[in-house]
């Protein structure tokens, strides 16, 4: 586990853009069982994290098109039980972070990985999210 005191700035920008924490696995479960499409955000304090997912997801949830109903993160080596939780739900995909699920009626149907993020602009990221948004949401 990451020093809370360490992990607090990279929380609130996420947390900052609307996004509620998930801190249990009963919590993870609450969300997905809901209607509708749910973003879930594995918030990592891994250097593409900071340099491309989260600035990526603040860029999305700017989209002029549609969004997701609910913006939810689960933070990796933090919650380990609710991401292990969130991750049952992201299978074959293999866990990774940071990691970004979109979720619709309880099934994946986006999935951006950290190699999807690694090497690419927080601009770009935010433009795959935010045709997924249109196509799913």
């Amino acid at each position: 586990m990451y020093d809370p005191d360490l992990v607090k700035p990279m929380r609130e920008e996420v947390t900052s853009l609307g996004a509620s924490e998930l801190l249990t696995p009963a919590d993870v479960d609450k969300v997905v069982a809901q209607p509708g499409t749910t973003l879930i955000f594995v918030n990592s304090v891994c250097g593409c994290a900071a340099g491309g997912a989260r600035p990526a997801l603040r860029l999305s949830m700017m989209n002029k098109g549609k969004k997701p109903d609910r913006v939810v993160t689960v933070f990796a080596g933090m919650e380990t039980a609710a991401v292990e939780r969130a991750r049952e739900f992201f299978k074959p995909y293999r866990p990774s972070s940071p990691q970004i699920a979109l979720m619709k009626d309880g099934k994946l149907v986006k999935m951006i990985q950290r190699q999807d993020i690694e090497g690419r602009q927080p601009q770009q990221i935010a433009e795959t999210l935010a045709a997924s948004f249109n196509e799913f949401c």
